[in-house]
């Protein structure tokens, strides 16, 4: 079965020394690098937001980083400015080997909603184009690593097994922000979808 590597926003944003850094961010570059070879396609995305975007702090006054908004999609972490288009913490960490890359998909480009997963957009309902893109190629076995393991990695994986794809998260080559216990949450939501845990 043909198998894809879906590298979930290895920015630099998110490596230590951005603005949204995960702790061990950059330890995972080396291992993907890895991975891509015995994969028949690599999709990358990338994190891609407008300065105005709904889901930055800055953007609400007196609102505190990492607090929780209620939007019309559903309640919102509210995140330091991070991966603002045109700007070098949204460009891959410099080792990533894009030239892998069958295709690069770009997400959060909406000022008012956010876009934690590779296939919807955080309403659940406005899709990316991705699931399109795989099933068009025949690629149903799919394999999530990168940035971070509890939100956008999870994010994407379980929607992923809801499209009615086979979804594994290497989680050797993931990172979490673990904020207030969201890894084991983000794990039990993926168990749950059916996603693999390797």
């Amino acid at each position: 079965m043909p198998r894809a590597l879906i590298v979930i926003d290895m920015q630099i944003d998110f490596c230590p020394g951005g603005a949204l850094a995960v702790a061990g961010g950059d330890d995972i570059v080396a291992p993907i690098n890895a991975l891509m070879a015995d994969h028949d396609a690599v999709v990358l995305t990338q994190d891609w937001h407008p300065a105005n975007h709904a889901s930055f702090a800055a953007n609400h006054p007196g609102a505190d980083p990492f607090s929780l908004m209620q939007m019309p999609y559903g309640p919102q972490v509210l995140w330091p400015g991070h991966c603002v288009i045109g700007t070098k913490g949204a460009d891959f960490h410099p080792g990533l080997d894009r030239n892998r890359a069958d295709l690069v998909i770009r997400k959060g480009f909406r000022p008012g909603i956010d876009s934690y997963s590779a296939f919807f957009e955080n309403d659940h309902a406005t899709p990316t184009g991705l699931a399109g893109y795989l099933r068009d190629r025949g690629l149903t076995d799919l394999f999530f690593v990168g940035l971070a393991h509890d939100f956008c990695v999870a994010w994407s994986a379980m929607d992923a097994a809801k499209l009615g794809f086979t979804a594994t998260v290497i989680e050797s080559a993931t990172r979490a922000i673990d904020l207030d216990g969201s890894r084991d949450r983000a794990r039990a939501g993926m168990a749950a979808a059916g996603v693999k845990l390797e």
